[in-house]
């Protein structure tokens, strides 16, 4: 999937989550800084999850995967507080509504990920 795509794909399933989970509000007045706030969810998830993931591996495993429900909404938290400071009208309000939250962004996108073409069909 090109870049692009998955940066539509990812403000959908955040813009889902937004109507979806009581804690997380988007307010902003036009969907291109939603689009901002799927750039920040995306830089996070490729810069500082892999970390948190590494860090926490005993305890993951202790919870057979589990935890990384926790590690998920951790990172969706983090997205939410980025994006306040860029200004972007992202906000999670509370930890519940950030793991919550991940699940949804996390089943929304795979959903629509498995509905676009891969590019790989030639």
């Amino acid at each position: 999937m090109s870049f692009l795509l998955r940066l539509l794909v990812t403000a959908a399933s955040l813009w889902v989550a937004t109507k979806l989970v009581d804690g997380i509000r988007f307010t902003g007045e036009s969907y291109l800084p939603l689009l901002g706030v799927a750039l920040v969810f995306g830089a996070v998830n490729t810069i500082v999850k892999p970390v948190a993931k590494l860090l926490s591996f005993p305890v993951t495993i202790l919870t057979l995967g589990l935890f990384l429900l926790v590690v998920n909404g951790l990172m969706l938290w983090l997205t939410s507080s980025l994006s306040g400071a860029l200004g972007l009208g992202f906000r999670v309000s509370g930890f519940g509504a950030a793991v919550l939250g991940a699940i949804v962004v996390s089943i929304t996108g795979a959903v629509l990920g498995a509905l676009l073409p891969d590019g790989d069909d030639d």
